[in-house]
């Protein structure tokens, strides 16, 4: 008795336990049918109401992966490059920030109606990146604002913010103004380590060196002539404060020529061979000379200390300085050598002979030198 008693409380139990089994699964349908209905009749504000209530989501816990970190993929694309003075080592990059990643809290089935879900107005009730920028620079804050919030049927999400940085760039001052300034960045996240959060570069065009930055067809330079940029993964030496995922980026830039050679070494040499016009003026004509030497003199040192206020102020010695000492010292040169005849003419006759003014004494040579030619030449045949 007690053995039917038993088997009739187990069969009761599988009884009960396959009308709740039942009872669930059709309470599952009944809300995916009920779900998916909502999703097709709804706007894309209810829906985004509804995905991101807080009984659903809390944007403070991360995206859940099986796969363990949250795979965030990034992109840059440049918009303007410019520096305030082509001097200095100063650089302004405008650019277009791009973060993917899959949030499988927000998937949905809308049957197609909607391409994307703008989440602009959500932006205090999503989960974003932490991310934050390492750099040799400021921010300006007033040109840094997103740009779009896209969440897509399948969870992925896609955050666009438009960032406007000032990097202060590493130049070889000694090679001014043919050095090649190079500037870096590096974006990194503020509280999730490598094994929670990993960034990867998403732009697809290769070069070289590595991955290269994306350019907008209005790209933007003054007086920033970009000659190399790259895209790669921080060296494990640049993990200064833990393991935590870090993308750099790097960018070259180079002066123009065109500018200095236009307003420093074309100025100099023709200041410089102007000087080199009283080689092919009489000895005594001292008013020429003068006039020359100290004109020539005096329009460097103007020409060449308003410009070197523009420069970088440095305590080492670099190309622009090793041009002004050449070119003073040759227009130098061609006024000590004015001194320097003018005083042996005075003081060492030449023999008893005149000078005529606009006659080349080499000239008035040739006839003495003939005739003593012609003397030794008669003494010889003579002996």
């Amino acid at each position: 008795m007690l053995r039917g008693t038993a088997r009739g409380s187990a069969g009761a139990g599988s009884l009960l336990f396959m009308v709740a089994l039942a009872f669930t699964l059709s309470t599952l349908c009944l809300a995916t049918v009920t779900a998916r209905e909502f999703f097709m009749e709804s706007t894309d504000t209810e829906i985004l109401d509804f995905l991101l209530h807080k009984s659903r989501y809390d944007k403070r816990i991360r995206p859940p992966d099986k796969d363990g970190p949250v795979r965030v993929n990034v992109s840059v694309l440049l918009l303007s490059l410019s520096s305030p003075d082509e001097s200095s080592l100063n650089y302004e990059v405008e650019f277009l920030l791009n973060q993917q990643w899959q949030d499988p809290r927000l998937k949905h089935d809308d049957n197609g109606r909607y391409d994307y879900l703008s989440g602009m107005h959500h932006l205090d009730d999503i989960w974003l990146p932490d991310t934050y920028f390492i750099m040799r620079g400021e921010f300006k804050h007033n040109l840094s604002h997103t740009i779009a919030l896209k969440i897509f049927r399948g969870g992925k999400v896609s955050y666009s913010v438009r960032r406007y940085l000032v990097l202060s760039c590493e130049g070889n001052l000694n090679q001014f103004p043919f050095d090649d300034p190079f500037c870096t960045f590096s974006m990194e996240s503020i509280s999730y380590e490598q094994k929670d959060l990993t960034y990867l570069w998403l732009n697809n065009s290769a070069s070289d060196n590595g991955k290269s930055l994306a350019k907008s067809k209005q790209l933007r330079a003054l007086n920033a002539y970009m000659i190399m940029n790259r895209t790669e993964i921080c060296e494990d030496s640049f993990f200064w404060r833990g393991n935590y995922s870090c993308l750099k980026v790097d960018l070259q830039f180079s002066r123009d020529d065109a500018f200095y050679f236009s307003t420093v070494f074309f100025p100099g040499i023709v200041l410089v061979t102007s000087s080199f016009i009283t080689f092919w003026l009489e000895w005594n004509a001292v008013p020429a000379r003068v006039m020359i030497g100290v004109t020539t003199m005096l329009n460097f040192f103007t020409t060449s200390n308003s410009f070197r206020g523009s420069l970088p102020v440095v305590s080492n010695l670099h190309a622009m300085n090793v041009w002004d000492s050449v070119c003073m010292f040759f227009i130098y040169v061609s006024l000590l050598e004015f001194v320097v005849v003018n005083y042996v003419g005075r003081k060492r006759p030449k023999h008893n002979m005149a000078y005529m003014p606009g006659e080349n004494a080499v000239i008035q040579r040739i006839p003495q030198a003939i005739h003593r030619i012609g003397l030794s030449l008669v003494s010889g045949w003579v002996g």
